[in-house]
């Protein structure tokens, strides 16, 4: 009988305490609601920091996630900047704290702080680093899950941030949506001679990061929407036929197409010093080349630094695509034709 009612006793004073601190949180919730409603806005963050540890220390992580989340976008909607972007940052933490993988609803949690900071802000760079690193996971490449990549490049797309917005249109498996950014970059920002220098670098781009699906939508529907370029193939563009024999030579990995159309097209390729190095990535990835010599004196470390990165992508990733965000279509297949 004694034991029974020692358990008893230590059962309720167990559940006096719980009772407790779930009593000791809701006052807290209702004063920080009443901090907003006041514009209290500082006091209002202390508090949010307070739950912060408060539920970390008790390992709430799911009530965490959902308190960071909602308070980061309070803030930030009623322009408090700082304030916002610590909670969002502590909400990365706790997604890297509890062992969250990444997955639809998180990452599309992110793409929306990320687009409520404010542009060109230290702390906007700060999260979307922090994030992308959370977001790759254990499968994603190295640089950050795709879905987020294009989360980002939408956001910048509409604040008309085109170069960015390419940057991580290449590390998304959104072609098309790339493709219309691209149109618009060029038409509004871009010289008549410049058409397909535009695409050129990013089909480049795509085949280094080993996703040559997603490098042949983006320029499939650059050359079909875009309104100077003449339907083809073939193109009035040599550099677009060019393009457009690479990716078929990719397709079927013959080393002998990708060396014969290199050597024909040296004039076009001489365009931009930067195309031979992509092109001999692209060798190296997809047709067994080794790698060249690497150029020495100061243009030939630019050169690399600026391929570094594409590099530092390969190195995590021995598969031709990267990872496709689920109900996203990537593919596009591209057919020969006869072309003069």
């Amino acid at each position: 009988m004694f034991v029974l009612v020692s358990g008893f006793l230590t059962f309720a004073d167990g559940l006096a305490k719980m009772a407790a601190r779930v009593t000791g949180t809701s006052r807290v919730l209702n004063k920080l609601e009443a901090c907003i409603d006041s514009g209290n806005y500082y006091e209002a963050h202390q508090m949010y920091r307070t739950l912060y540890f408060r539920y970390r220390g008790q390992k709430r992580y799911a009530e965490l996630k959902e308190l960071l989340y909602n308070g980061a976008v309070k803030l930030l909607r009623l322009d408090q900047c700082n304030s916002g972007a610590d909670l969002a940052n502590l909400l990365v933490d706790v997604l890297v704290q509890s062992d969250t993988e990444p997955c639809d609803e998180q990452i599309e949690r992110l793409g929306r702080l990320f687009a409520l900071l404010a542009p060109h802000s230290p702390e906007r760079s700060a999260f979307l680093a922090r994030a992308l690193q959370w977001s790759a996971g254990k499968e994603q490449p190295a640089r950050g899950h795709p879905q987020l990549h294009r989360l980002v490049a939408l956001t910048l797309w509409k604040e008309k941030n085109y170069p960015e917005a390419r940057h991580h249109f290449v590390h998304s498996t959104d072609g098309d949506g790339c493709a219309a950014m691209l149109i618009e970059f060029q038409t509004t920002k871009g010289y008549s001679s410049e058409i397909d220098l535009f695409i050129a670098q990013t089909v480049f781009q795509y085949l280094c990061l080993r996703n040559p699906s997603t490098a042949s939508v983006v320029f499939l529907a650059y050359t079909r929407r875009h309104p100077s370029v003449h339907p083809g193939p073939p193109y009035y563009l040599p550099l677009l036929n060019f393009l457009w024999f690479l990716l078929l030579a990719v397709e079927t990995r013959k080393l002998a197409v990708f060396t014969v159309l290199c050597e024909q097209y040296q004039p076009t390729i001489s365009r931009d010093p930067t195309y031979p190095q992509y092109l001999d990535k692209i060798g190296q990835l997809f047709f067994g080349l080794p790698p060249p010599p690497k150029p020495q004196g100061m243009f030939g470390n630019l050169i690399q630094t600026l391929l570094g990165g594409l590099e530092d992508d390969d190195s995590g990733s021995s598969s031709s695509q990267v990872g496709v965000a689920p109900g996203q279509s990537t593919s596009a297949e591209v057919q020969p034709e006869e072309l003069d």
